[in-house]
């Protein structure tokens, strides 16, 4: 157990480091406490460290997840409604869960324009290993470019996100972490290339040509 938390605030530290804004005068960054549990029930699909229960919440960072498609540069807000959701992503991406991943969902209705991923076996199966509490105020909206955590239900995110391409006119249920600051072309070419139906319907299924997450970087 102690080593386990002694990797964890490495990864914390190290994150930390990679995402701090530039040095200034300005005392150090606020932090808030988050609560990272375990699901037993839902084990990690891949060997990955629950971040440690506390996140900055000053500043913010860019995370390129790079596609088959093309890179997708996003811009994570830690001063933001979600800075644990933001502190979980990060810690995510620094472990490489979502290296050679893929999104398995993609929504194009007149409700819903959005592209989910982050399950690394298929939608909504294989998360982290823990779940955390959702950080809403009850006013978030989600245009277009918004990044935001997925949920199967209350207080139950773990890695799954999506990235609205268009619209989405949903309940302010999700955790809003960020935007997209570059890459919405590459959204627009996933979408032109189409839809594959489901049982959700015409419109709500995988992406006719598979999205690969190949790497995630920062920056």
């Amino acid at each position: 157990m102690k080593l386990r938390w002694a990797l964890a605030a490495v990864t914390v530290l190290a994150a930390g480091l990679l995402i701090a804004p530039a040095a200034s005068a300005t005392p150090a960054a606020p932090i808030v406490r988050c609560e990272f549990t375990p699901t037993p029930e839902n084990p990690a699909a891949r060997p990955v460290l629950r971040p440690l229960p506390f996140a900055l919440t000053l500043g913010h960072a860019d995370v390129t997840f790079r596609t088959n498609y093309g890179p997708v540069t996003v811009e994570l807000d830690r001063a933001g409604a979600a800075p644990c959701g933001v502190h979980n992503m990060l810690s995510l991406v620094l472990q490489r869960f979502y290296n050679a991943s893929q999104c398995w969902r993609l929504t194009n209705s007149a409700r819903l324009g959005v592209l989910q991923c982050g399950d690394i076996y298929e939608v909504e199966k294989g998360g982290p290993g823990y779940k955390f509490p959702d950080e809403v105020t009850g006013k978030e909206t989600y245009p277009r470019g918004t990044i935001a955590m997925g949920n199967q239900g209350p207080g139950t995110n773990g890695s799954e996100f999506f990235i609205v391409h268009s619209f989405a006119t949903i309940p302010a249920n999700y955790s809003v972490l960020g935007k997209v600051v570059r890459g919405m072309d590459v959204l627009d070419r996933i979408v032109a290339a189409g839809i594959i139906p489901s049982e959700r319907g015409p419109l709500d299924g995988a992406p006719a040509k598979p999205v690969k997450i190949e790497r995630v970087t920062f920056g």
